[in-house]
């Protein structure tokens, strides 16, 4: 099974977000903010780590070259939830390490399809 790390601070995204991927048999660890991502991050392996851009305490932005600096868990697959999806956004993002970005808003079959072609490369 895999495992899913999702940062998000607007509730009712996360719920819906966490209620289709439990749906589809992942296991799914939920952050409100940068600093909580941060803690569950360091004490546990995820497959992907899903971060929303615009979180209180450290935006995802943060958290993504906070993890790349992390030992072992530079090679996690890391994906950018934004409604900033401007194109200079996107390339501060990638930069940062992050693997793909998606814009807001999102169909949740959207996100699943997404998933399921990240986590099988």
């Amino acid at each position: 099974m895999n495992k899913i790390l999702l940062a998000e601070d607007e509730e009712v995204l996360r719920m819906l977000v966490v209620d289709t991927l439990e749906d589809e048999g992942y296991s799914i660890d939920e952050a409100c903010d940068g600093e909580e991502a941060l803690q569950l991050i360091t004490q546990n392996n995820y497959d992907l780590i899903l971060l929303d851009f615009m979180m209180p305490v450290y935006t995802g932005l943060e958290v993504i070259e906070k993890v790349r600096q992390l030992p072992g868990k530079n090679e996690v697959k890391i994906m950018m939830l934004s409604a900033k999806n401007q194109q200079a956004d996107q390339q501060r993002v990638l930069e940062a390490g992050a693997n793909y970005f998606m814009s807001k808003p999102f169909s949740p079959i959207d996100l699943l399809s997404r998933i399921e072609e990240i986590l099988r490369d």
